[in-house]
């Protein structure tokens, strides 16, 4: 499996771009028969590994205005990432970088999305960087970014960088991964380390709009929980997410009395219901939890799942079992999914696929069970490859996300697809 799963400890982008051709020479030998639903799919971006950056990790936001803004983990002028704006132009979509990580203090490597904030700026996090703590590569930020207060004439106008938090490593956590900063009706920041707090197993942090910190809750080092997914809010204000190791498990978090009292709603263990869930948590209208596995399951490739409470007693279906690929057991979906307004489910697996490039499907449910269609199966050609993005849906159904290898230069892809 490649770094960016994280099971072995962070590693700089380049060593990352190299796992993953590696990862498709080899999925070159998996043959699957599948047939997927024809769509169009259009390719908005292929990024360059320049100053537009290259292997975008995390998925897309989009504004009112349908602008899609993201990140990329490498590239840039220093080689470290980059903050991007696509806006439509004609018939036609243009890519403007707005920032270019510079290895510092500034963080470095951002594998999360750029969220818009109450004030309407860009919000997001760093994997490392920030020059404090984790050796000499620092341990993450957490940013703000703010548009030139005049208009830009030239395409590399760079909007300006503010540092809300440099992460120590120590009891405030360390290494923000890939979940996306969330905010409460008050403007406070919340999110997940994989690394660092009192008990060494990662923490749940917020953030005040002035940039100090306080942890929610430390896991215990002796599990190693690694929550990556960041965390989400439900209509009480008690936060839900997911660790990964030893099976992962998905977990609630309470205010009580001042402080945060941590509930395992359930262990992920191997078997049928998957393993390892690195993508974060969705709710639906009625208070359903939405999730992905990367692996395990009846298929071996992972599963998509759904949580129901009744009288304060948590369930766990398995709405879809992903197929896995021999060389790869951790081919499923690394993302998010999302749900249209008709409560059909879209994402992507990394890899998991009639490719084994990766896919973008959707789930629907049709009188109690669901049924799968693939929009899309990655070839690691010009249409890129391995995904490990969520999917974004406009008010039309359009469907956008990134793919993190592949495309006219290797370096990765924004991509559309139409119904």
């Amino acid at each position: 499996m490649t770094e960016l799963t994280h099971i072995y400890p962070p590693v700089m982008m380049k060593s990352l771009h190299r796992s993953l051709f590696v990862l498709a020479f080899l999925s070159a030998l998996t043959i699957a028969l599948r047939s997927s639903q024809a769509q169009t799919f259009t390719i908005l971006h292929n990024f360059t590994g320049g100053q537009d950056g290259g292997v975008p990790v995390a998925g897309l936001t989009m504004d009112r205005g349908g602008n899609l803004y993201g990140t990329a983990s490498d590239g840039g002028s220093q080689g470290v990432g980059t903050v991007f704006k696509l806006s439509r132009r004609g018939s036609g979509w243009v890519l403007t970088p707005l920032y270019s990580f510079q290895a510092g203090s500034d963080g470095s490597h951002p594998y999360a999305g750029v969220v818009l904030g109450p004030d309407g700026l860009l919000y997001g996090t760093t994997l490392t960087g920030g020059g404090m703590g984790c050796e000499a590569s620092g341990c993450g930020t957490v940013f703000k970014l703010r548009p030139p207060a005049t208009a830009c004439k030239t395409a590399l106008c760079s909007w300006s960088e503010t540092v809300l938090y440099r992460f120590t490593g120590d009891f405030d956590g360390g290494y923000p991964e890939q979940g996306d900063l969330v905010f409460d009706e008050a403007g406070t920041i919340y999110g997940t380390t994989s690394g660092g707090g009192m008990r060494s197993g990662g923490v749940v942090f917020e953030l005040t709009p002035s940039g100090a910190e306080s942890v929610l809750y430390s896991f215990p080092g002796s599990q190693l929980a690694l929550p990556y997914s960041g965390v989400i809010f439900d209509n009480a204000g008690n936060l839900y997410g997911t660790t990964t190791n030893q099976g992962g498990a998905l977990y609630q978090l309470t205010p009580s009395g001042g402080g945060w009292t941590e509930n395992t709603l359930f262990n992920f263990n191997g078997d049928g219901n998957g393993s390892d869930p690195f993508g974060g948590l969705i709710f639906d209208h009625s208070g359903n939890i939405y999730g992905t596995t990367t692996t395990a399951g009846i298929n071996r490739g992972g599963t998509a799942f759904k949580v129901t409470s009744s009288n304060g007693v948590w369930t766990l279906n398995t709405i879809y079992s992903f197929t896995g690929v021999f060389f790869n057991p951790h081919c499923g979906s690394y993302a998010s999914l999302v749900m249209d307004g008709g409560g059909n489910l879209y994402g992507t697996t990394m890899c998991e696929s009639q490719t084994a490039f990766g896919s973008i499907f959707k789930l629907s449910d049709t009188g109690g069970s669901w049924t799968y269609t693939s929009l899309h199966d990655f070839t690691g050609g010009s249409d890129g490859g391995y995904p490990f993005s969520n999917v974004v849906v406009d008010a039309s159904g359009n469907l956008y996300g990134t793919a993190s290898s592949g495309g006219a230069r290797g370096y990765g892809v924004v991509w559309e697809i139409t119904p």
